[in-house]
Formats: structure tokens, C-alpha cells, sequence
């Protein structure tokens, strides 16, 4: 059960994995360095006892490298306690050096491990023998990001954790009960689940549950209900996740689309708790995202400000409050994550508040922490991502910034009910166009096939388009591991023209030729001053478009529609080249080396 629950964790990235179980006879574990495939290779040769007990971990390497001494469960009390841990402990040094002075060694360079002492020594003194008032006790001692999972030997029906800052979900089974990073850790037992929240300690039993804050003052977690089973993770047939995820793409966008309207026609958001009069007198908007997410925060800043006339600011979450922003009471922060765990997000976001700025959360994970924190929340109907690379959860945040636009947009009078309505029915169009898209893939995979041997990709897109350009790079970066760099068109004479050379790949996005007539062809000019150069010109434009044809080596056509919504078509065939090169030079495109799925330290 733990290993299947690791297998459905892979997507989150790891470089190391390992489990314990609690028996009769004690504590028995094992971890190895590399892919989970090596842990199961050591328990066939090495198999660990029955038991009714267990803790699983996969690990990304913060402290200490990823080896199998630095796997995690870390042991302690005599080998009577076991520990895994997500996260960073920012006072481990302190408390290491205090361990040390007591006469504790220490087999790892691990922060977790330091922990793990600490909550035995806990444990064998002020806690009594009671491991959740140990975890208590521990939790009140560390700084930082942390969910901590622990089991003893002395209770062998027993698991206890502590969350603060770092994701973590309970699972409520018949005769067995659950805890994850996320609720496909154990989907194939339980769809009931509860949230918990900020500084909490959850005690499960397989027939029982308790929580209770870092002081042991009884807490309450919320129960929700999961929507999506095991079969949704699987890989229905492509080579890999992300390729079935960009083939999503179509039901992600309809399925965010849908019952954004109440009994009278007008657009809704999830859960909000502020009031359309405060939204409405908004003066300011910043977005907080990061990767992928930043990207779609760009595009939504040029509808939100053509819709709604309210400047929008696009911030990395991970810059933002270093930096003494002004924000106040009449600025909305509308944060991005996939996961609603990114850390640098999550800091960003409360830093706001404490500011006084109202806060809106767009989310793909219903019930994390980053949404529970914000005033309001607008969750995306992506389903579960597993790839690293995001590709449907990307389209639907886009897609979400519009229904956020649009809502700004009623509340404001800056749209009448008609031209909202116009503007739904052309989003309502796109899930069939992006299957257009689809429908053709071929065509670019054929192309990302005779090009798994280049070595450097340029990007080039302007108004929307220019986001769009620095997705399709940062795909190709993710999972390709080649060079690739997307530009605003109109830098190219300002210095990024030096890098073109004899053959250079560059892709350029086209905008249509019926929006803004100076955009497409001052596009059309930079498509000819590459290619002057020497570089392989290969376009995404919209149907119809022959203008192009005479300028490129290749062109892939998307079907028209508004400018403004462009990105949800655009992006696609970037998508599509990206998994297919990185599939040809024989990359596990669904684990790309070095990144993790949720950024959950900052």
C-alpha cells in the first residue's frame, strides 16, 4: 500500500525514497538513493516483516545530498522512532549543535534527521512516552516549512504529523486511515479527506483520528470529498503523462468553463469572501506566480486591463516581498499555483495580507493551503497533473483569469452583459479548436522529431504572444534540457538579434491578422529579419494567414479566434514539440531531472 502510494507521489519529483513499518518486534526500515525502482529492488532481496503500520517518503534533496544515508525515514530513540519529513527546518544548525552537546550523533546531513532526535529526546522526557504530545512539543521548537509524519515502536497503531507551511491531507478509510502530501497518495483506499490547517498535529489510529494545534488545544480539519478516482492518473494509453495531459486539454478548459453562472446569467466565483463592492473598487491588481504560472499571470494581465481598465502587475511570488511592494487595501492579489503549495507563493500571499491587500487564489487543488488563506478562491477543473512540465493545469489558469477578468468586468459596468456573454461563448468554442489542434499533433511531432539532435531554441511572440513564446522556451528548458530562450519580438534589434546564426530553430507567434494590423506585420518583418540571417523559421499562425507561408521553413496553422484568447490555441503545438523532442532523445519527459512538482520550500 505505502509503495502504491509513492508510485501515485512520483510526479512531485524526488531523488530518493524509502519506508518503515512498525512490528511486533520494533521499527524496520529501508530507503535507497535514485528511483523508487531501487527501494523495490531492496525490498525483493531484503523483504521487510508483515505489519499493519507504515510510513513512506520519497525525497527531493535540500539537506545533504541524495544518498541513501539522507533517504528518508531518519531513525531515532534507539531505532525506536521513525521519521519522514517534506520541507526545510531553518534552525536546524541551533538544535544540532544543543543534540551534539547531549551526546546524540548524527549518520546523515540532513535537517530531518535532527528532528527526528529531537522528537525521540522529546519523547523520553517532557513528553512522557505520549507521541502526540511529543510532536507537540517538537513542532513549538522548529522554524520553518515542515510536515513531519512519525511512528514508534512503542505504538504500533499509531501515526502522528505536524504541518506547518508544507502540505498535508487525512484520509478517512473504513478500518484504516491515511496521511499524503495529496490525496492520490491514497485515492485507491479513500475518497473522503480532510484539509487541515496551518500548525496543526493530526493523531490517526486505524479506526480514529484527532487534531490538535502545536499546543494541544483541540482543532478541527474541514472534510471534503475527492472528485477524480485512480484511473484519472493513469496514462490511458500515451507514452507518457504529460502527453496524456496535453491531450486533456480540451476537458480541462470545457470543465473550467463550467457553472461559473448563477440562476440569473451572471458570473460567479467559487468560494468568495469578499464583498463585490470591495472587488469592485479595486485600484490595483497584482498577480503573484511562478514558472509556468508566471506565464499565464502575463496574459491575463492584457485581458484583465483591455476588460476591466484596472493596472495589472505581474510579480515572481519569490521577489515580491523582498522587495517593499505597494500594496493596500485597495489592491487585489490574485495568486497562481497548480498546487496551492508553492512556497514562494504562499509566503508572498500572506505577506500581502499583512499588508491589507485583498487576496484571490487560483488553484487547481481543492482544499490546499494557499486557497484556504486567500479571501477567495477561483479552483481551475484540470483534474490531477502528474507530469512535472504543466500543460492542462496552464490552460486552465488562463482560462480562470478570464472568467476573473470577465467578473471584475460585471462588477466594474466596465462590460454590459452582452459583451460578456460574446466573450463566454468564445471561450466556450475553444475546447473543440484546441481538439482541432490536437487532432493534427503529427505534424509538429514530426518536426520535433527531426530536430532531436538541435542544440538551441529561440522564441519570439509579441502582446500575448510574448508569454506564449516563453512557455513554449521554459517547456523545451524542463524536459528537454537544451537551450532555449523566448523573446518579445520587438527586443530583437535591441540585442537578441546577435544570436541568430545559419540554421538557428526559431519559433515565431504569430498574432492575427485581424486584431492589431501594425502587430502582424511588424511580426511578419522580425519572421524576415531572421530568416535574412540564416535562421529556420518555423510559425504558429492563424488559419487563413498565407502571408506567412513565403517567410518560414514550416508553419502550423491554429484555428481563428479573438486575440486576446490566442494563448489557449497558441500554446498547444509548443507543447506538442516539446514532449516529443524530449521523447526522441529518450528523456523521461514526466520526471525531468533536478525539479519537482510542488516547490513546497522557498
Amino acid at each position: 500500500m505505502i509503495l502504491e502510494g509513492l508510485r501515485r507521489l512520483e510526479y512531485r519529483g524526488y531523488d530518493s525514497a524509502g519506508l518503515a513499518v512498525v512490528t511486533d518486534s520494533g521499527i524496520d526500515s529501508r530507503k535507497k538513493a535514485g528511483k523508487l525502482a531501487n527501494l523495490v529492488g531492496a525490498l525483493e532481496s531484503d523483504p521487510l516483516p508483515a505489519a499493519l503500520t507504515g510510513i513512506g517518503h520519497t525525497r527531493w534533496a535540500t539537506h545533504g545530498g541524495p544518498t541513501d544515508a539522507n533517504a528518508h525515514p531518519h531513525l531515532a530513540d534507539e531505532g525506536n522512532l521513525a521519521m519522514i519529513h517534506n520541507g526545510i527546518i531553518e534552525n536546524f544548525a541551533e538544535l544540532k549543535a544543543k543534540l551534539r552537546a547531549d551526546g546524540v550523533e548524527f549518520i546523515s546531513d540532513t535537517d530531518t534527521e535532527v528532528a527526528a532526535e529531537l522528537l525521540g529526546s522529546i519523547y523520553r522526557g517532557a513528553g512522557e512516552g505520549n507521541l502526540t504530545r511529543s510532536m507537540e512539543l517538537t513542532a513549538c521548537q522548529l522554524e520553518g516549512a515542515f510536515t513531519l509524519l512519525a511512528v514508534h515502536a512503542d505504538h504500533p497503531g499509531v501515526v502522528v504529523a505536524a504541518r506547518r507551511n508544507s502540505p498535508l491531507v487525512l484520509g478517512l478509510g473504513d478500518g484504516e486511515n491515511f496521511l499524503g502530501s495529496d490525496v492520490s497518495g491514497f485515492i485507491d483506499f479513500t475518497r473522503r479527506a480532510v484539509e487541515l490547517g496551518q500548525d496543526q498535529i493530526v493523531t490517526i489510529t486505524p479506526d480514529a483520528h484527532s487534531i490538535t494545534d502545536f499546543h494541544g488545544n483541540p482543532a478541527e480539519g474541514k472534510e471534503f470529498h475527492v472528485d477524480w478516482d485512480a484511473a484519472s492518473a493513469e496514462k490511458g494509453g500515451f507514452d507518457s503523462f504529460m502527453e496524456k495531459e496535453i491531450f486533456d486539454q480540451p476537458a480541462a478548459v470545457a470543465d473550467t468553463l463550467l457553472g461559473r453562472s448563477d440562476a440569473f446569467g451572471r458570473l460567479t466565483l467559487d468560494e468568495l469572501r469578499i464583498t463585490p463592492e470591495e472587488l469592485a473598487s479595486v485600484t490595483k491588481i497584482v498577480v503573484l506566480a511562478c514558472g509556468t504560472s508566471a506565464y499565464g499571470g502575463s496574459v491575463a494581465k492584457y485581458a484583465i486591463e483591455n476588460w476591466c481598465r484596472i493596472p495589472v502587475e505581474v510579480e515572481l511570488s519569490h521577489e515580491f516581498r523582498y522587495r517593499d511592494p505597494i500594496v493596500d487595501s485597495n489592491t487585489l492579489v490574485v495568486s497562481i499555483s497548480q498546487s496551492g503549495e508553492t512556497m514562494d507563493t504562499l509566503m508572498a500571499v500572506r505577506y500581502a495580507k499583512e499588508q491589507g491587500a485583498k487576496t484571490l487564489s487560483i488553484c487547481n487543488t481543492n482544499g490546499s493551503t494557499i486557497p484556504r488563506e486567500s479571501d477567495a478562491v477561483l479552483y481551475t477543473h484540470a483534474g490531477p497533473e502528474i507530469a512535472v512540465a504543466s500543460t492542462k493545469a496552464f490552460l486552465a489558469q488562463i482560462t480562470a483569469t478570464y472568467l476573473l477578468g470577465l467578473y471584475l468586468g460585471q462588477l466594474r459596468g466596465n462590460l454590459f452583459s452582452g459583451q460578456i456573454k460574446d466573450i463566454l461563448a468564445d471561450l466556450g468554442k475553444i475546447p473543440a479548436k484546441i481538439q482541432d489542434i490536437l487532432d493534427r499533433a503529427e505534424d509538429i511531432k514530426e518536426l520535433a522529431r527531426s530536430m532531436k539532435d538541435t542544440e538551441s531554441v529561440l522564441f519570439l511572440g509579441r502582446h500575448v504572444g510574448y508569454p506564449v513564446a516563453m512557455e513554449g522556451a521554459l517547456k523545451l528548458k524542463e524536459i528537454a534540457y537544451i537551450h532555449a530562450e523566448g523573446f518579445a519580438a520587438g527586443e530583437l534589434k535591441h540585442g537578441p538579434i546577435a544570436l541568430i546564426e545559419q540554421d538557428k530553430p526559431v519559433f515565431v507567434v504569430v498574432p492575427s491578422p485581424r486584431g492589431r494590423d501594425s502587430l502582424h506585420s511588424k511580426v511578419v518583418s522580425n519572421i524576415q529579419e531572421v530568416r535574412a540571417r540564416g535562421a529556420k523559421t518555423l510559425v504558429i499562425a492563424e488559419e487563413g494567414d498565407e502571408s506567412v507561408r513565403e517567410f518560414a521553413e514550416f508553419v502550423f496553422y491554429v484555428p481563428e479566434t479573438p486575440v486576446l484568447l490566442m494563448p489557449l490555441l497558441a500554446t498547444v503545438p509548443l507543447q506538442l514539440f516539446a514532449c516529443e523532442l524530449a521523447t526522441a532523445k529518450g528523456l523521461d519527459v514526466d520526471q525531468p531531472r533536478n525539479l519537482a512538482k510542488s516547490v513546497t520550500v522557498e
